[in-house]
């Protein structure tokens, strides 16, 4: 992809020195056994914390957060040099080590197995462009190439 920079800025796009991304994800998970454990507002609040506080260390960016009373929604972004599991890791399981430091009681009440969250998620990608769009955009730089007779090596 070349592309002057200066002149052709992307949209909602984050410049590092050596790469351009705009990735955007949408995680949910849920508490085990689906316990409502933070329909009480306060605790509700600390997770949201917790969770801040997990993305700021681990340079995760929360684009938008809800926590219900037996999930979580999270909108966030992450370097492209990150792996998807190794951020789920950090956000899932530093918050149940951090919630159940401060909250032994819940752990030994509501959580029997020892666990606060179940352990699947949903994980999915959230662009600015559909699958369509960027079909649509590849297959314009095939008809723009030919149609300014620059050389072009396929013609899928």
């Amino acid at each position: 992809m070349s592309m002057n920079i200066r002149r052709d800025k992307i949209k909602d796009a984050v410049y590092e020195r050596r790469y351009v991304y705009s990735t955007h994800y949408h995680l949910i998970w849920c508490t085990k056994y689906r316990n409502q454990i933070f329909k009480d507002q306060k605790l509700a609040d600390e997770m949201k914390e917790l969770l801040v506080q997990i993305a700021q260390d681990n340079d995760i960016l929360i684009e938008k957060m809800e926590v219900m009373p037996e999930h979580i929604h999270l909108l966030i972004s992450f370097k492209p040099y990150k792996a998807a599991s190794s951020v789920i890791k950090a956000l899932k399981g530093r918050s149940a080590f951090l919630f159940f430091q401060n909250h032994p009681e819940i752990k030994k009440s509501q959580m029997w197995g020892g666990h606060l969250w179940s352990s699947s998620y949903y994980f999915g990608t959230v662009g600015n462009m559909s699958k369509e769009v960027v079909e649509k955009y590849i297959n314009d730089q095939i008809y723009n190439a030919q149609k300014e007779k620059k050389p072009y090596p396929s013609t899928h």
